[in-house]
Parts: structure tokens; sequence; C-alpha cells
């Protein structure tokens, strides 16, 4: 996938570069490099939604938040996509709460920006409505997977997921955010991680998490990973899922 430029800085956002030339030099204006912390809220629920992110090398959650405070992943946002699908449909206030699940960097446009560049049938309007039905897809598999699978199915997909979406094979993530991502208590967190580690699948010490072995994971990993990839390929041309 090509890299492309802003003001020194690359992004390997893949709806971004799948735009020609031409079309994405007339959205530079339009798009800030900006850095998103882990933890870091991009989007809160039910309130206004004031930028798209295009994702380049972090990695995006979108929770479901209950009233006790708890909360459980519904979807995931990466350098396939970007934050903001509701914009897209004419939406004003987030669904979701979106949180940086993974330290990294993103283009960002202001929503006003957004809605200019995508109405009537543009190139952008056209690619970001095909990631519509991808997530759309991925968000529905994942309930699926998160029904009829166990945890170690659902945490190799999970891990190889956010490994397609980073630079390298080391991130930083925490036992805790796994837990909420899984909808699972910690414990079984760090023992499925440990089993992973003395299989020398991964290597997770404080938080700092390094694929060693990506075959283990595609081979513990359910049909969902496959299924969500075989998805994204289809509709969009994309090698991420």
């Amino acid at each position: 996938m090509p890299a492309f430029t802003h003001l020194g800085h690359q992004c390997n956002n893949h709806l971004l570069s799948s735009l020609r030339d031409e079309e994405y030099q007339s959205l530079l204006p339009d798009l800030q490099f900006v850095e998103t912390s882990v933890n870091q809220e991009v989007g809160k629920r039910y309130k206004p939604i004031e930028y798209i992110y295009f994702p380049c090398n972090s990695v995006l959650s979108v929770l479901a938040l209950m009233q006790d405070g708890a909360a459980v992943e519904v979807g995931t946002i990466g350098n396939e996509g970007f934050y903001g699908i509701e914009a897209l449909v004419g939406g004003e206030l987030a669904l979701e709460t979106t949180v940086c699940q993974v330290k990294g960097n993103s283009l960002r446009m202001s929503v006003a920006d957004f809605r200019n560049a995508t109405e009537g049938n543009t190139p952008l309007r056209r690619i970001t409505q095909r990631y519509l039905l991808a997530y759309l897809g991925m968000v529905s598999q994942s309930v699926a997977c998160n029904r009829l699978h166990s945890i170690e199915e659902r945490f190799s997909r999970w891990v190889l997921m956010t490994h397609d979406r980073v630079e390298g094979d080391d991130f930083y993530l925490t036992q805790e955010f796994l837990a909420d991502m899984l909808g699972v208590h910690r414990p079984s967190v760090s023992l499925v991680a440990s089993a992973f580690q003395q299989a020398g699948i991964i290597k997770y010490n404080r938080g700092e998490m390094t694929i060693v072995n990506r075959a283990g994971l595609e081979n513990i990993c359910c049909e969902c990973y496959s299924a969500v990839k075989s998805q994204y390929a289809r509709l969009l041309g994309s090698k991420h899922n």
C-alpha cells in the first residue's frame, strides 16, 4: 500500500491511499496530522462528532458502555478505515464512545470538511461507503465470535487484528484493556497470555506485547479472523481486517 506524505509525515491509511493522487491532493488542505495516546477519547457517546480520523498506525476501539461503568468493545478501527461513520450517513452524534487502544498517528479532518468532501458521488464518499459495509460485517462477525468461540480463539483473533494495523511486531496493551476488549475478567486474560508466552507465541511484560510466532496465533484463531479479512478484501481490496 503506497505511503502518502503530509507535512513531512507518512500515513498508510488504506482508504486515503486507494484514492488517485489528484483526489488525495485535493483533500490535503483539510487534513491535519495528529498523535493519539492510549485511552484518549476521539469521540464520546451521544456527543457531537467534531473530527473524522483516518488512522495511520494507531488503533481505535469502539466501546459500548454500561450504566455501572463496564465497557465492552464492539468494533475496532485501524489503518483500514476511519472513525466517524455516523457523519457519512447524516448523523451528528456519536453512537458509542471511541478511544485510542494502541497509540499512534492519524490524519483527521473536521466534520464540515468531510461532509463537503463526501457530498454527491465523490471518490471519498464511494470508498468510505464500502468501508461502512465492511465495518458492519466485522461487527456482526464479532458478535457471533464472542458468543461461540473460546477466549483463546478470540484472544488470537484480536491480537492478529491489532498486529495487522500497527508497524512492526511490538505494541503496548494492558491486560485491563484486553479484558474489556474481550468482555472477560482480567485473570482469564492473564492465564491465556501466560500460556501463549510459554508456548513461544508472544512475549508479554507489563503491557508490552511482542508477536513471536504469528503462524501460531493463526493456528489457534477461529474462522472469524479470515472471514472478516475476506470481507475487507472483497469490499476494499485490503489485506487488513
